[in-house]
């Protein structure tokens, strides 16, 4: 008898509202996830998703985090919610900002939910800080950096102070100590999970998501090791998985009456075997130029000469007129014609190695039309490039070279290689993106809020 059966057995078959369960392996990917079973790593994950559902499920363009949580928590393109990317322009100049919670356009699912009359507790979700108030609890995540601002309501911060409850992972350590990086990793999940089960546990709830983000600093440094078996860090790579699984068996069986557990990851993950710098690619094909030597941002190039530029993660924005206080690119046809001129020679952009054939470094190059649509489609990307594995794309300015490899990351995200697991049958759903489990949670917990939520519903509040 599997722990599946054993929890069956003893708990109550109360007949009561559904609620959700939902879980969050940030940057796990799926082939990870059946490597991992075919293994007996994941015992707990892989009989849930036995007896349930497992899919490879695709995620936002671009795959980071920022832009695949707040679509999920939104269950909104990013045209409706108004989040591109980690770092953005501040509206009308070339100066940087960091997107938080405050500059989400759209309603989170839990404050839909909360219209209802129903409860959420939300814990460690990346782009929710500053914390924000709900009908609930939340303690946000990456990129929180005050826990009693990162925490709502604030009587819980002491408790969290007591079990040296941690925001995120040190990742300054990976690059000094990856020994102390990993004891750091299981510390930051021993507390997480204190805070997951003092929830679930003492407070009402009808939506509990927990995530857990340790996976995808794991991946950024050490994704190397798990493809390598002889890495003296392979071990614990998969250790990690272990503990996480053993953690799932732990809340899972705290989970009573109708309750549908729900997994999902934000992106998928892969080798990194080059970084590429679009922004000296643009350089070199005369669409941007600096107006000297310092080049330590796009605030320092010349408007007057530039007619594009990119940002993190491959994101091309055309420096046209209006838009720009700089703009040299007229609106229009001209824009337009820019904008294919750009996007057909990057389709062309190749990497050769020594001796190997060129290789094509993108997948796709997407005109923004074609992935969003909403009141912030202006606010978009002209351009939003789509890499092939091993490329990672970076907005990055002063690089000497379109190719190279710097710093200390052996892993990159992937936007196809998600995962979603369900403890319910959902058949095999053609064209799985994040957008449709925000789509079940809602149709899970009837809430009136899944009708303004994109997507598809693979389960509903009835027959689950």
């Amino acid at each position: 008898m599997g722990f599946l059966d054993k929890l069956r057995k003893k708990r109550p078959n109360r007949a009561g509202r559904p609620r959700v369960f939902l879980l969050g392996l940030d940057g796990t990917p799926y082939g990870l996830m059946q490597d991992l079973f075919a293994k007996g790593v994941l015992k707990n994950l892989a009989e849930i998703a036995g007896k349930g559902s497992f899919h490879q499920m695709a995620t936002t363009v671009p795959d980071v985090s920022s832009v695949a949580w707040t679509t999920f928590m939104t269950g909104v393109n990013p045209g409706r919610h108004g989040i591109f990317g980690f770092v953005d322009l501040k509206p009308g100049t070339y100066t940087n900002y960091f997107p938080n919670a405050t500059h989400v356009r759209s309603p989170c699912l839990w404050n839909l939910l909360g219209k209802a009359g129903k409860r959420s507790i939300i814990v460690n979700m990346p782009s929710t800080y500053p914390a924000q108030e709900l009908n609930g609890t939340l303690i946000a995540g990456f990129v929180a950096i005050d826990l009693e601002r990162a925490t709502y309501p604030k009587t819980l911060v002491p408790w969290l102070k007591q079990i040296d409850y941690r925001l995120d992972v040190d990742a300054a350590l990976a690059r000094t100590d990856k020994d102390k990086f990993l004891e750091d990793l299981d510390v930051s999940l021993e507390n997480r999970e204190k805070a997951f089960r003092k929830l679930m546990l003492e407070e009402p709830w009808d939506l509990f998501a927990a995530i857990v983000t340790g996976t995808d600093r794991l991946h950024h440094f050490l994704w190397d090791a798990y493809e390598d078996e002889t890495s003296p860090y392979h071990g614990a790579f998969i250790d990690y998985y272990r503990k996480i699984d053993a953690m799932v068996g732990r809340l899972y069986e705290s989970l009573e009456g109708e309750t549908v557990f729900l997994a999902l990851s934000d992106h998928g993950f892969g080798r990194l075997h080059r970084d590429v710098y679009i922004n000296r690619w643009l350089e070199e094909q005369g669409y941007l130029t600096f107006s000297s030597e310092k080049k330590e941002s796009i605030a320092d190039m010349d408007p007057a000469k530039s007619k594009a530029f990119c940002m993190d993660p491959g994101r091309i924005y055309l420096n046209v007129k209006r838009r720009y206080p700089g703009g040299s690119v007229l609106p229009g046809k001209a824009s337009d014609d820019l904008r294919e001129e750009i996007a057909g020679k990057l389709g062309e952009l190749t990497f050769q190695s020594d001796g190997g054939p060129a290789e094509p470094v993108l997948q796709r190059v997407y005109r923004k039309e074609e992935l969003y649509d909403g009141p912030f489609l202006t606010s978009a990307p002209d351009l939003i490039l789509l890499a092939n594995p091993g490329n990672n794309l970076r907005g990055a300015t002063g690089r000497d070279n379109v190719f190279d490899l710097q710093g200390p990351f052996t892993g990159m995200h992937t936007r196809d290689d998600a995962f979603f697991l369900c403890d319910r049958p959902t058949g095999e759903p053609e064209d799985l993106h994040i957008l449709d489990v925000t789509k079940t949670a809602a149709s899970l917990l009837d809430s009136s809020a899944a009708e303004r939520i994109e997507g598809k519903a693979l389960l509903s509040g009835r027959g689950t």
